[in-house]
């Protein structure tokens, strides 16, 4: 068995029952901490010699054990992967030493850990005697890399003024990036917290907030958390800022944190956090379980929410006002996610990364329910069949996902170890996660809702009895998820045995692939069922089970289920209608409805209208049916399920007909359908009417029904004032502009009289008297008109584009675009939307060759200082645009950029941009494949990604899409020696040959402490100065049409631009930070409250609309020498010296006499 899945394959020689965490000096300016951390452990073994503690970054400076020093030694080899044969390139080898180097410094594999402390001979006796032992470690932090991240925005004022912060953020357990500690979900302990912060700053942690005492000064305060609810470290978290604080006004334990002018946003934006936390535990019966929960939104977030105990950490751009339509849902599912997973993820955390699909499955199982209960059956089964396609399609393309792993592999299937959640495929991540509450639904179906919901209950109800258990922490196991405990709950509360589902699908992978047809036999009246199973297929299985079949007939409709056990198997379904002929009569549906169907199109021999496989969805599987035209028409207009419905529209836009485009038209025409299936169909009849365009009389399609659903009655049409109240016809509104763009005539060209009817309709978009913004909608127009575009008709290649050159059409979309672009620059819209879709109009107007292909508009809206969906998408035109012209200049700007980029979620979206559509691939020959960029890639993955393992798997795929998992073919082959030592009896390989790699960390023997030397100064990203003669100037020309203003709430307003300064481009990048070997101006005891350089301001690059001209590209400075890393372990003695100013002292140990001053944060 798989040593990462068993229960008791080793036992760690201690237990940890109390964890003190005390940050006693947080220094923005230098972007460092100082605190001290103590562990009250219990040994378990009288023979203890050493405890090994899991840290990472930070330099550790005195160590004791009860109150005596004690020696340690310290080793990462995550800091160089493959340093046992520095000149192999090959992503096999990589991937092995990967998972080695992680799983020695892993504290679920094993008694591991990069910091190994040596027990005092003091302390012999009574771990002998199995007594408990405190391990104190003083530690400080500087300029870290990754798990905490610092937000100090350049600017005049005061840090509180500039909204200065700082917050955690992890991947799975990664804690030991900014505190020492036991960085494992199976050893939880209850925590004492203190954070000692400027007096304008407010400390957010887990726990109860006790009391917060300010120094004699008054110029800072000590915030005390205490969690008395056993919770592991990768669970803890810190957030530290000028933070605006509001109370839940209907549920006073929940409190909202945001950044300076942004509580009008806040307040909109969690008004219903309370109906979430009442929603969970009236389902399952169950308190929340911890006395407070906070929500804190901060910049330059991680992800857009993280969990941690008792707090939910989330982006600030998930907020939102009043008048914003569409970000509305996207918001209350983060937050609603966020709060399933503090039951379970937090209150009850996975035991191994082997079970970590027990905690993952029920809080998405949880999240399904709380989503059809807010937005209803339609939403949450468009969100199952969307969420299976997803994995068939994953599965389908790169193989199976096993959530538990019984036999540890050999040989690595894919180009990554899935043992360990460090080396795992962000991709394969997402979708362990995806398939985890399938299977949880999957077992909904075979005990039942209530009896699954009982079995959670149960494991809630043993969890918090456990966890008041004060004394014997060992009785706290069973707050800890596993496999086997969730299977033994299940069968205690229903008597149902679930092991044949889990073997099938936890401990195996793949999706099942159906093929059916039918015949009717009018004889016996009976549907002849052929079913076939595809296992030849990638990511396939066999399925062996039963199979229900739903038969929509003429009196009605009726289930079959029948049992699969043979890769083709034929089975007959008695009818139980008689066939029609020339008759109108309504038919009973599904839902209890009847509707009047015309039968006149269907076989008159038949009852059969329609047949579905697996109509709800049961299993991760692929159907494809084959049945006539006609009933795929029926299935879409007249069933009464959304996954019926798309199933039929995915099908239909490959038979078009004239029959087919009516269905559709009614579909779209008829309100009472689900919004989602109203846009598909929109879709889905742009591509009919393009493929019936020989046969296709009247006007364009779908034109009439904009015309007759949001125009004036006159001659010709002019659209009516935005209103936006009836929210489904919005989204209509919204997305039919972007269906009708797609139409093509004969010559594949877009109808004129299209192209004229969405410039009519951004010339007379009217907002005025709308009480919701229409920034969402005119960004759809904007990516309407860059539909239209279609390849330009050139005499020669080497012609040159010119305004002259131009069609009236495309000069038309061009000032558009240009105007929406520069008016972006004076009045941003919300998340910027409207220049997201500038961005993509101008790389699709590249890619059609009606502009030049220009680089420096996207690399000026790349760099930092912008907001973050803005950078995203012009990486993704710049990633396009390499693909095109094969620039390596610009494909090393941008790697550069990923590189030293300040934001995590930037470097991650570059690679990601990167493997999705990767300038070359492993199969084909580019000039872009080069050794320099191997060598580049490889050391990025090798050494610059140690403190990010979210950042190295995806570094990791964008290696295995351009090389493979083999040597690049690019790269010389190896020369390799063989060596024979007849004095050591060993062979060796070339050694002569083998330099030593650089390493980005050197030990540093020094007589008083044992740590970490970093190096001077890392290569960071320089922002423009103002300076630059290149900046683009730009002239905007208005339309004559007035319009009136809109009358907007103040605060909304107020509240809507403070967001929008958090990542304008008015904020520049955040200042490097200083060498190691220079001197620092700052007062550990006393940080500065103003930054009294002068930081210049970039101006906004613009565009003018006859010239595309931006900055010169963006350089990062050179990489400096990295000392060689000893290959030897250093173990020191610490005598207390130290280069800081004085050893952390703990914050309790400070008598104010302001103890008695009553905290800003009032859980009450």
């Amino acid at each position: 068995m798989d040593r990462k899945g068993k229960k008791n394959d080793f036992q760690r020689p201690f237990k940890l029952s109390h964890q003190l965490l005390c940050i006693t000096s947080i220094n923005f300016q230098r972007k460092a901490l100082m605190g001290c951390v103590e562990l009250m452990l219990q040994p378990r073994k009288g023979d203890m010699k050493s405890v090994k503690v899991n840290c990472k970054q930070a330099r550790i400076h005195r160590v004791c054990v009860d109150g005596h020093e004690a020696s340690f030694q310290y080793q990462d080899p995550s800091l160089d992967l493959t340093q046992r044969d520095p000149k192999s390139r090959n992503l096999e080898f990589l991937s092995s030493c990967h998972l080695t180097a992680v799983e020695s410094v892993d504290q679920d594999s094993g008694y591991h850990g990069e910091v190994t402390i040596k027990l005092p001979s003091e302390v012999h006796k009574t771990v002998k005697d199995q007594k408990p032992i405190c391990v104190s470690m003083d530690f400080t932090l500087e300029d870290p890399k990754g798990g905490i991240h610092f937000v100090v925005p350049k600017g005049e004022g005061s840090y509180k003024e500039t909204g200065a912060h700082l917050f955690t953020y992890r991947h799975e357990n990664s804690a030991r990036l900014w505190f020492p500690c036991i960085d494992t979900y199976s050893e939880p302990c209850t925590w004492k917290l203190e954070f000692t912060v400027d007096e304008t700053m407010t400390a957010v942690s887990c726990g109860d907030l006790v009391e917060t005492v300010f120094t004699p000064d008054r110029k800072r305060k000590t915030f005390h958390y205490i969690l008395s609810i056993p919770t592991a470290a990768p669970n803890i978290t810190l957030a530290v800022g000028p933070f605006e604080i509001l109370v839940d006004p209907h549920m006073h334990e929940v409190t909202h944190f945001c950044l300076p002018k942004l509580m009008p946003l806040l307040e909109h934006t969690t008004e219903t956090c309370h109906e979430i936390i009442e929603f969970f535990e009236e389902v399952l019966s169950f308190r929340f379980p911890y006395s407070c929960y906070k929500q804190v939104f901060v910049s330059e977030a991680y992800q857009e929410a993280i969990p941690y105990a008792s707090v939910g950490l989330f982006s600030v751009n998930l907020l939102y006002s009043k008048i914003v339509l569409d970000q509305t849902p996207i918001t209350r599912k983060h937050m609603a996610r966020a709060l399933a997973e503090q039951f379970f993820g937090c209150f009850m955390a996975r035991e191994s990364w082997n079970d970590y699909w027990v905690p993952a499955g029920i809080s998405g199982y949880l999240y399904g329910l709380w989503l059809r209960s807010t937005f209803g059956n339609s939403e949450y089964r468009h969100w199952i069949a969307s969420e299976v396609e997803k994995l068939c399609q994953y599965e389908t393309t790169y193989g199976s996902v096993i959530l538990h792993h019984n036999i540890k592999e050999s040989s690595f299937t894919r180009h990554f170890p899935h043992q360990h959640p460090h080396t795992m495929s962000l991709q394969h991540y997402k979708m362990l996660r995806c398939k985890a509450h399938l299977v949880m639904r999957q077992i909904e179906n075979r005990i039942g809702a209530q009896l699954l919901l009982q079995a959670f209950n149960k494991l809630l109800s043993l969890a918090n009895t456990s966890a008041q258990q004060k004394v014997l922490s060992s009785s706290w196991s069973t707050m800890l998820l596993s496999t086997a405990g969730f299977l033994k709950s299940t069968y205690s509360v229903s008597g149902k045995d679930i092991s044949n589902l889990t073997d099938q699908w936890v401990k195996k992978g793949g999706i099942v692939c159906f093929r059916g047809s039918f015949v009717f036999n009018r004889k016996r009246n009976a549907v002849e069922l052929d079913i076939k199973q595809d296992l030849l297929g990638k990511g396939t299985q066999k399925y062996v089970g039963p199979l229900m079949v739903r038969v929509q007939e003429l009196d009605g409709s009726f289930n079959h289920t029948i049992q699969i056990e043979e890769n083709t198997t034929k089975h007959d379904l008695p009818c139980h209608s008689k066939s029609r002929r020339n008759k109108r009569k309504k038919i009973p549906l599904l839902n209890g409805d009847e509707a009047d169907i015309d039968i006149n199109a269907m076989d008159p021999e038949s009852p059969v209208l329609w047949i579905r496989i697996d109509p709800d969805v049961t299993m991760p599987r692929i159907v494809q049916f084959q049945q006539p035209d006609y009933m795929w028409q029926y299935q879409v207009r007249f069933e009464r399920d959304v996954i019926g419905q798309s199933e039929a529209l995915k099908v239909l836009q490959l038979l078009p007909s004239m029959p087919t485009s009516t269905a559709l038209t009614d579909i779209i025409e008829n309100k009472l359908y689900y919004y989602k299936v109203r846009i598909e169909a929109c879709m889905c009849l742009a591509k009919i009417a393009n493929a019936l365009v020989s046969t296709w009389t009247g006007p364009p399609a779908m034109l009439n029904i904009f015309t007759r659903f949001f125009c004036c009655e006159t001659s010709p049409p002019i659209v009516r004032m935005n209103n936006f109240s009836d929210f489904q016809q919005y989204f209509i509104q919204k997305n039919l502009p972007v269906a009708m763009s797609m139409l093509r005539n004969m010559n594949a060209v877009c109808p004129k009289e299209i192209l004229q009817y969405l410039l009519d309709l951004v010339k007379f978009n009217d907002n005025s008297n709308n009480k919701y913004s229409d920034n969402y909608y005119r960004a759809a127009l904007v990516t309407s008109l860059s539909n239209t575009i279609t390849p330009a008709v050139t005499v020669s290649a080497e012609q040159k584009i010119t305004a002259e050159s131009l069609s009236a059409d495309v000069r038309a979309i061009i000032d558009e675009v240009t105007r929406f672009l520069n008016l972006e620059k004076h009045l941003p819209s919300y998340r910027h939307t409207i220049t997201v879709s500038c961005l993509r109009a101008i790389r699709n107007m590249q890619r059609n060759g009606h502009l030049p292909a220009d680089f420096e508009i996207f690399k000026s809206y790349a760099v930092h200082g912008f907001f973050r969906d803005v950078r995203l998408v012009a990486v993704e035109c710049l990633v396009d645009l390499i693909k095109v012209t094969l620039n390596s200049d610009e494909l090393y700007w941008l790697l550069d950029l990923a590189i030293h980029d300040s934001v995590s979620e930037i470097k991650i979206g570059i690679l990601n941009a990167l493997v999705r559509n990767p300038p070359f691939t492993k199969d084909s020959k580019s000039p872009l494949n080069k050794s320099n960029l191997v060598e580049k890639l490889w050391n990025y993955v090798n050494h610059e990604t140690f403190y990010d393992p979210k950042l190295r798997c995806e570094a990791v795929d964008l290696y295995y899409t351009l090389f493979g998992k083999s040597r690049p073919n690019c790269l010389p082959a190896p020369q390799y020696g063989v060596v024979v030592n007849l004095k050591k009896g060993k062979t060796q390989i070339n050694p002569a040959n083998e330099r030593p790699e650089k390493r980005p960390y050197d030990y540093v023997d020094s007589p008083g402490t044992s740590k970490l030397k970093r190096p001077t100064s890392m290569p960071v990203v320089t922002s423009q100065s103002a300076e630059q003669p290149s900046k683009l100037k730009m002239k905007i020309k208005f339309g004559s049409t007035s319009r009136s203003h809109s009358v907007l709430d103040t605060d909304d307003v107020l509240a809507a631009q403070s967001l929008l300064s958090l990542s304008h481009v008015d904020m520049p990048s955040r200042p490097s930070t200083p060498g190691g070997a220079q001197e620092h101006s700052g007062s550990w005891n006393s940080p500065p409250s103003h930054l009294h350089e002068d930081f210049s301001h970039g101006p906004t690059p613009v565009m003018k609309q006859d010239t595309i001209q931006m900055p010169q590209p963006l350089t990062g400075s050179k990489d400096k020498k990295k000392k060689r890393k000893h290959k030897h372990k250093h173990k020191h003695r610490h005598r207390g010296d130290s280069d800081w100013s004085s050893p952390a002292t703990p914050a309790s140990s400070v008598n104010s006499p302001f103890a008695s001053v009553n905290s800003p944060l009032n859980f009450d």
